[in-house]
C-alpha cells in the first residue's frame, strides 16, 4: 500500500487531488489515498482569510465559516488541523466507537456516478476511542473547531452505554460531541430515534456530559426516513431535555433518485447529490418544528454554491459535504465559498447568517427543488 501510495502521489495530476484520477481507483481506496495525500500537504491550503461575514455563531462556537467537513471523511481524527488550512470552517470526525472495529466486509462503498450519488455500508469502522483521544490530544491546533462523532460498537451489549462513554470520554477535549444514532449500518441503531429508547440515551448522554469539566455542545444526528410523525416524537423528546442543536440529515435507504443506475440496489445508505431535495425538505420540516433557536446543521447533498445557500434558507445555520467532494473535488469548497459571497454582496447582507430560514416553508412543503 505504502508503494502504491507513494507512486499515486508521485503524478503530477494528483497533486491537487485529481478527481479524474481519484474515481478511476476502487472508491475506498481514492479515499485512503485522499487522507494520505492531505497528511502530505498535497492539498493546498487556503490563499486568502475567509471574509468576516462569513464569520458564524452557532451552539458557541465561533466558526471561521460555516462550512464543515462532515463525519466519515476522517474517521479517525488523522487530518482535522489541515482541513481547517485547506478552508473548512470546522470538521467532525468519526464516527468512533469505543472499541476499534472493521466494519462491515468489502466492498462496501460504492459510487453512482450518472447521480452524482454515493452508497455505503461501511459500518463504523474505526480504529476506537484510545486512538483518536490521542490523536486529538497531542495533534489538535489552536483555532480549529473539531467535532467528534461518537456512536455505538455492532456487538454491544447496550448501545446507550457506549454513547455515554464516547461523551464521557470526548467531552473534555472536543469542541462539539454529535450523537449519531442515524447510520442506517448498524443493526437496530436507529431504533434509537424513537421513544422511550431516545429518552434514554439523551438523558444519561446529556448526564454524562454534564458531569465533564466542560460544558461541551451536543447535536443529535437524525436519519430522513424518519416520517412526520416520527419528528414529532422526536421533538417532544428533545424539548424536554438540554441538547444543544441537531444534525439533519445523514444517508436515507431510499433508492427513489436512483432507481435503475448502476450500483443502486447495493445495500447501505444513500448520500451525495440524489439525497439533497429529501433531506433539505427534513430539515425544513425540522426547523419548523423547533422553532428558531435550535441549531441545526444541514448536511444530505450538497453539491454547488446554489445547493449549500438553498440548505441555510431551509433553516441550517451551518452546513456539511462530503461526499460531493468525491465528484467535484477539493475545490468545490471554493466554488461554494465564491458563490456564497457573491449572494452576500448582491443582497447586501451583513453576514452569511442572514441567509438563515428565508425559505423554510417552501422546503417543508416540498414545493421547493433544486
Amino acid at each position: 500500500m505504502i508503494s502504491q501510495i507513494a507512486k499515486f502521489l508521485s503524478q503530477p495530476a494528483v497533486q491537487n487531488l485529481s478527481r479524474d484520477g481519484l474515481l478511476k481507483l476502487d472508491p475506498e481506496i481514492a479515499h485512503q489515498l485522499t487522507i494520505k495525500a492531505i497528511k502530505l500537504g498535497a492539498v493546498a491550503p487556503q490563499e486568502n482569510k475567509d471574509p468576516d461575514f462569513f464569520k458564524t455563531e452557532i451552539a458557541g462556537l465561533s466558526l471561521k465559516n460555516p462550512i464543515g467537513m462532515a463525519a466519515g471523511f476522517d474517521k479517525n481524527a488523522e487530518v482535522s488541523n489541515q482541513l481547517s488550512d485547506i478552508g473548512f470552517g470546522f470538521a467532525e470526525v468519526g464516527t468512533i466507537t469505543p472499541r476499534p472495529q472493521d466494519g462491515n466486509p468489502k466492498p462496501r462503498l460504492f459510487r453512482v456516478p450518472q447521480a452524482q450519488g454515493i452508497i455505503n455500508r461501511m459500518g463504523f469502522n474505526n480504529e476506537g476511542h484510545l486512538v483518536a483521544y490521542e490523536r486529538l490530544t497531542n495533534n489538535k491546533q489552536a483555532g480549529v473547531t473539531i467535532g467528534v462523532n461518537v456512536g455505538a460498537n455492532k456487538d454491544s451489549d447496550d448501545f446507550v452505554a457506549d454513547y455515554v462513554e464516547g461523551v464521557t470520554r470526548f467531552a473534555p477535549i472536543a469542541d462539539y460531541l454529535t450523537v449519531n444514532i442515524s447510520s442506517p449500518n448498524t443493526p437496530g441503531l436507529r431504533d434509537l430515534q424513537s421513544g422511550e429508547a431516545l429518552k434514554r440515551l439523551l438523558g444519561e448522554a446529556l448526564n454524562a456530559r454534564a458531569k465533564a469539566c466542560v460544558r461541551v455542545p451536543v447535536f443529535l444526528k437524525l436519519a430522513p426516513d424518519l416520517n412526520e410523525a416520527e419528528m414529532d416524537e422526536v421533538v417532544g423528546v428533545i424539548k424536554q431535555v438540554d441538547l444543544d442543536g441537531l444534525i439533519i440529515s445523514n444517508t436515507t435507504l431510499s433508492r427513489d433518485q436512483v432507481a435503475g443506475l448502476p450500483n443502486a440496489d447495493e445495500a447501505g445508505g444513500l448520500s451525495g447529490k440524489p439525497l439533497f431535495n429529501f433531506s433539505t425538505m427534513r430539515l425544513a420540516q425540522m426547523r419548523m418544528r423547533v422553532g428558531s433557536d435550535m441549531p441545526i446543521i444541514g448536511v444530505g447533498g450538497i453539491h454547488s454554491a446554489q445547493s449549500a445557500i438553498a440548505k441555510l434558507a431551509a433553516g441550517a445555520n451551518a452546513i456539511q459535504l462530503y461526499s460531493a467532494l468525491v465528484f467535484g473535488g477539493m475545490e468545490l469548497l471554493r466554488d461554494i465559498k465564491d458563490g456564497m459571497a457573491v449572494k452576500v454582496r448582491k443582497d447586501k447582507l451583513q453576514s452569511v447568517g442572514q441567509l438563515t430560514s428565508t425559505d423554510v416553508e417552501s422546503w417543508a412543503s416540498g414545493k421547493a427543488q433544486l
